[in-house]
């Protein structure tokens, strides 16, 4: 992959919503993932030159002390088991806007009940439960966009 078309698929995660792009072309594949700064990895057939440019940049982030200290992350309760996004989309509770939603809080599914929608591109796909649970938090709002991997629901 050229270095002009790296830098356009860079650019233009850097000014989307996705957090993450993995494109896989003959010369090789090309992940870019965004956080708090941008990191390239590339595992192409070919050595691309990009690459190593971008582990300087990510690792001078690392490198500077900072001001306060960093917050400690939130242990996640070990109980909860969530319900992820298999897909990019925008999220709804219910099959149409005046029916009712398939699952709220403290319902109990099974795995492969339907528990929402996600449409992409035009297309409603119907959500089933990978989890046998119940129902302690809805984590989407109906109608917001949301992205792979992103959790829509937490099961006790």
């Amino acid at each position: 992959m050229d270095l002009r078309k790296l830098k356009t698929l860079i650019d233009l995660v850097s000014e989307s919503n996705i957090s993450e792009l993995e494109i896989t072309e003959a010369e090789g594949k090309v992940r870019i993932v965004k956080g708090g700064t941008s990191v390239v990895v590339a595992a192409p057939a070919a050595p691309v030159a990009v690459a190593p440019a971008a582990v300087p940049a990510a690792a001078a982030a690392a490198a500077q002390p900072a001001a306060t200290p960093a917050p400690e992350p939130v242990a996640e309760a070990p109980a909860a088991r969530v319900i992820k996004a298999p897909m990019v989309g925008t999220f709804y509770r219910a099959s149409s806007p005046g029916a009712k939603p398939f699952v709220e809080v403290g319902s109990a599914v099974k795995e492969g009940d339907p528990i929402c929608i996600i449409e992409a591109m035009k297309i409603m796909n119907e959500i089933e439960s990978d989890l046998e649970g119940t129902i302690a938090r809805i984590l989407c709002e109906n109608g917001q966009a949301v992205e792979f991997g992103q959790p829509l629901f937490e099961l006790e």
